[in-house]
């Protein structure tokens, strides 16, 4: 089973829109495809149309409430009507979980051994991030083989991808070896100099970790999402379909050792949200 978590520490950059297009692609191809809502907002729950709750959620993965014991994982998860496509909705009370959690050991290896039990099941898992590190975003990166981080092609969404490649460097200090990533650029207008101009500097500044597909802005994604469809399903997205399946053939190729991360990863300061 492989694991994708998709994740930026800025909103608003395509998250939720990449990891549903991407897991349906992978339904559609024919993988046993799981999308995990890690994110209290649900908004990847909103667009599948399974809403945590009365369904179960991440939240009762770890064990807080009445009986202070976790769900089985296989309880949680929901088919949808797309073949091949299930989901673990996300639900608001997941935003109490730092603060219920506090210290309790071992809260970050809660989703590694969910996916554990539900090997047998899945060939691919996405996993929809919240943008605060936190015990959510911790056991997302804890439980990837690859981290995505869609970046729009704004000057303004750079912080917060330096933010999550700081959070990322501590979290591969805990995992003991470096999480391979993968810079989305998405939202690209290549008619304005500033999407231009931007793409170019997350290339020359990051390099090979930057995807050859870029995600153009395609008014037919925002359609798809608004009537909770994925994009393999609508057919009038073909340009964002098409930089899907590009940056899809991409991200099987797989991922070398890379040992400049091992580097920075051994160097990095830590943040005031880790201390």
């Amino acid at each position: 089973m492989i694991t994708w978590a998709v994740s930026n520490q800025k909103g608003g950059v395509g998250k939720t829109t990449t990891t549903v297009a991407l897991g349906s692609l992978l339904a559609a191809s024919g993988k046993r495809t799981l999308l995990i809502d890690m994110d209290p907002h649900a908004s990847l729950s909103g667009y599948i149309g399974v809403e945590g709750g009365a369904h179960g959620s991440v939240y009762d993965l770890f064990g807080i409430g009445n009986s202070a014991m976790p769900l089985p994982v296989r309880t949680l998860v929901h088919a949808t009507q797309w073949d091949r496509l299930s989901v673990l909705p996300a639900s608001p009370a997941m935003i109490t979980l730092d603060r219920q959690l506090g210290t309790r050991p071992g809260m970050g290896l809660v989703l590694t051994q969910a996916l554990a039990e539900l090997a047998p099941d899945f060939d691919h898992v996405l996993l929809d991030c919240p943008p605060t590190l936190g015990v959510l975003m911790v056991n997302a990166l804890a439980a990837s083989d690859r981290l995505l981080v869609p970046t729009q092609t704004e000057a303004l969404a750079l912080a917060g991808l330096e933010r999550m490649l700081r959070s990322l460097s501590m979290i591969e200090r805990s995992r003991g070896r470096p999480l391979p990533r993968t810079i989305v650029p998405t939202m690209f207008d290549s008619r304005t100099h500033a999407s231009r101009a931007c793409l170019d500097q997350l290339r020359e500044q990051y390099g090979d970790s930057v995807s050859q597909a870029v995600i153009p802005t395609d008014t037919q994604i925002r359609e798809a999402s608004a009537a909770g469809v994925p994009l393999a399903s609508w057919p009038a997205a073909r340009r964002g379909g098409l930089a899907y399946r590009q940056l899809l053939d991409e991200l099987l190729v797989p991922p070398a050792v890379d040992a400049a991360s091992t580097v920075a990863s051994a160097t990095a300061p830590a943040t005031d949200a880790a201390a």
